[in-house]
């Protein structure tokens, strides 16, 4: 990109002000606008020297942007679609930042038939929102999928690409209707089957609420999705219902297939189910690439006597280590150690580690 790059930003929130933060980074001497609904987030921006302009209407701050972004919720992305025409010129290139895109690709050649327009989907997130806890580093060795619309050339693709490895996030090239299926398969519908789980367990528990005090291990793992942002699912599931029923429905006929396996007593195929699924499973990537944020937990094996936490604690807060959370493990049916520990980042997991075994703790960790 050039030395005279400029960028644009409609909301600055989580994904939109780790994007802007991140351009400020690789290109000091860009100029960056944004329009925000808070001018508390502007001020805190401009006082951080993100963005060199902020302002709560569209105004002619917009106006030949080499990028904008659209970092605000589908509808309301749509809702800025006619009023951003004026400010677009030949060398705009229109993007966003949404998990789901057929819908903004469809309002996009409605309102804007002449637009170029790349969807884009930074597969990074955290389950804090808002523009106070964005980070310049969130979207680095994550994928970035980018979702060409009709007007956009071989040489947009290329430049925005370009852009996507600048900001040192891993572009990958995808057809709007299969990132949402693929986007379907691997996010919307393990959150389905992870807040319905969480609603099995709360139905079948007993009044002393046996269930949800011994809950831990793998039901715990398999549900920590389920704590995610209730409003931004519902918005998911309008938004894509299409592939992620058509694919519920073949996840039902899945459970049904070994429901009837179980009840027949038929073990060598449910042996073959569990096989085939641990193999496919173990060869996973194990880097936090996904949409799904990896969670950095170990396990490690504590005497049962007073001040046990705090000398843990103690030993890694002496290395400057962060821990994210801390607490003893009561339902240890599913993993090994008394003592979870979970880390902010991949980094602090691997020091922690080395400094914990060298202290003579027996650690337990995995993917």
């Amino acid at each position: 990109m050039s030395t005279g790059f400029k960028a644009g930003f409609i909301a600055l929130g989580l994904i939109g002000g780790s994007i802007a933060k991140n351009i400020r980074k690789v290109f000091p001497d860009a100029y960056i606008t944004a329009l925000n609904r808070s001018g508390d987030t502007l001020d805190a921006a401009l006082k951080d020297g993100i963005i060199d302009h902020g302002t709560m209407e569209l105004d002619d701050s917009f106006m030949d942007c080499d990028l904008i972004f659209l970092c605000a919720p589908v509808d309301t992305n749509i809702s800025y679609l006619k009023a951003l025409k004026p400010y677009l010129t030949e060398k705009t290139l229109l993007t966003d930042v949404g998990s789901v895109k057929n819908k903004i690709h469809t309002a996009v050649e409605e309102y804007l038939p002449d637009c170029v327009f790349i969807g884009g989907h930074p597969m990074a997130g955290s389950e804090k929102s808002g523009y106070a806890n964005s980070s310049g580093h969130l979207i680095e060795n994550a994928y970035y999928i980018l979702t060409p619309g009709k007007n956009a050339e071989k040489k947009h693709i290329e430049r925005y690409e370009t852009l996507v490895r600048k900001l040192g996030a891993l572009p990958l090239t995808l057809d709007p209707g299969l990132h949402d299926r693929i986007t379907a398969a691997i996010s919307h519908v393990p959150h389905m089957v992870a807040y319905n789980l969480v609603r099995l367990i709360e139905k079948e528990d007993s009044p002393e609420q046996y269930m949800k005090a011994i809950a831990a291990g793998g039901f715990k793992d398999i549900t920590r999705i389920a704590s995610s942002d209730p409003v931004m699912w519902e918005q998911i599931c309008l938004e894509n219902p299409e592939r992620i029923t058509e694919l519920l429905d073949k996840y039902i006929d899945m459970l049904e297939e070994t429901r009837d396996l179980i009840k027949g007593k038929k073990g060598e195929e449910l042996h073959d189910i569990f096989e085939n699924a641990k193999n496919y499973r173990d060869s996973v990537h194990d880097a936090p690439l996904g949409p799904i944020k990896k969670t950095y937990v170990i396990h490690l094996e504590v005497l049962d006597e007073p001040g046990a936490i705090a000398i843990v604690a103690t030993i890694l807060s002496s290395h400057g280590i962060s821990i994210k959370n801390i607490g003893i493990v009561h339902n240890r049916s599913y993993e090994e150690g008394a003592l979870r520990i979970e880390f902010y980042d991949r980094e602090s997991m691997a020091l922690g580690i080395a400094d914990l075994m060298e202290k003579g703790y027996r650690i337990y960790s995995r993917s």
